[in-house]
């Protein structure tokens, strides 16, 4: 009787599948949809996102970093984003992942952190010929050798925590490049002053100068700052390891590069090549001096912008309204044949037109960066930027 009363009903299993079909939500590999963990396989787990069928996560995209098991990420009936990352299988099944959304999300804050000049602190799990890698909001990221600015080998640094700036962040190319060496600079460069006298040692030379470690950051002494007499090679005035008194005449944080001078403490032309000791007990007196100089060509200058400024008080508002004339009545009837009346609304017809053509676009621009390639010096010694 029962059966004879379902079969009455006149609803099939072709008409319940295809009312299925009729409220069943699309899903397409990107989007980023809700749901429910509802089975844990050891290599897995299921997850109900509203399809007909339960959609799959493997391990492998269950986080941006390694795990053993799923229960480090996912526990039964957690709600919680995934990515659908391929479409339905030919069991009508999709596939999921967690993976992708920190991986947007890490790339998103990174650049933020790179935006904002912020120094991040990372430690170094592994090391390579180049450099050594290191883990910025999941992601990794590569320290060149040049930026590391350490006396120890690379293969000493895993498991250090680093002080670090931004170099390259680009998510295209799947590059995130990092520098010790600039947050060492910049910590360092708050301290430090354009014209003040430091004492370093050399840590390398190159034929285009000398670099100088200050503190545990390096300064470069290029040759043009060592004398005002000519010199054909560094190595004429300095050996590596030798104890200098340097000042510094440009701090370029933006670059984490400080340039030092010998030449500006020189008393007489030359004395940094015929007696350097001179040089260096005069340091503080001649940087004194380079100070005055460099206050007294400044003050002009700051003369001629506040009177500009000055002069800028007297000039009216471009929204000043001039007051117009009264025009006199014109006698019509007094002009004779030769008079013309122009009417002042008309426009005066031009052929010259401005052409977009005389943009002049700006080429040939240096690297930004333009990174000096430190390698070993004479000395064998690695040279620490």
């Amino acid at each position: 009787m029962v059966n004879q009363e379902l079969t009455d009903i006149g609803f099939t299993h072709e008409d319940f599948a295809a009312l299925l079909d009729k409220y069943d939500y699309h899903f397409s590999p990107g989007d980023i949809v809700a749901g429910t963990v509802f089975s844990i396989e050891p290599r897995g787990a299921l997850i109900d996102i509203g399809a007909k069928t339960a959609a799959y996560i493997p391990i492998q995209e269950m986080s941006i970093n390694r795990i053993d098991t799923p229960e480090e990420v996912l526990q039964s009936n957690e709600t919680r984003e995934f990515f659908i990352l391929t479409d339905e299988n030919e069991d009508g099944q999709l596939t999921l992942s967690i993976r992708r959304i920190e991986y947007m999300r890490a790339w998103e804050r990174v650049r933020q952190l790179q935006a904002e000049d912020a120094t991040v602190r990372s430690a170094v799990f592994a090391t390579n010929r180049g450099g050594a890698l290191v883990r910025i909001e999941g992601l990794r990221g590569f320290i060149p050798g040049s930026h590391i600015s350490t006396r120890k080998p690379k293969e000493d640094l895993v498991g250090e925590d680093l002080p670090l700036k931004f170099l390259e962040v680009d998510e295209d190319r799947n590059r995130l490049v990092l520098s010790h060496r600039r947050a060492l600079v910049e910590r360092k460069m708050n301290r430090l002053e354009v014209g003040e006298v430091v004492i370093g040692t050399v840590r390398g030379l190159k034929p285009y100068g000398a670099f100088i470690d200050i503190g545990g950051v390096s300064g470069l002494l290029h040759i043009s700052e060592i004398s005002h007499d000519h010199i054909d090679t560094p190595h004429s005035v300095f050996n590596v390891n030798d104890e200098v008194k340097v000042m510094i005449i440009d701090l370029d944080a933006e670059r984490g590069r400080i340039s030092l001078s010998t030449k500006q403490l020189e008393p007489e032309p030359g004395d940094m090549v015929k007696n350097p000791q001179v040089v260096y007990d005069k340091a503080e007196e001649m940087a004194a001096k380079y100070r005055e100089r460099m206050l007294q060509q400044s003050q002009p200058k700051a003369a001629v912008e506040e009177e500009v400024l000055d002069e800028d008080l007297d000039i009216p508002s471009a929204m000043e309204e001039a007051e117009e004339p009264i025009d006199e009545p014109i006698d019509v009837d007094a002009l004779d044949d030769t008079d013309v009346l122009v009417d002042a609304d008309v426009p005066v017809d031009t052929d010259e037109s401005v052409s977009a053509n005389g943009l002049v676009e700006a080429d040939g621009l240096a690297d930004a960066d333009g990174l000096v390639d430190e390698s070993e010096s004479e000395s064998g010694q690695k040279l620490e930027a």
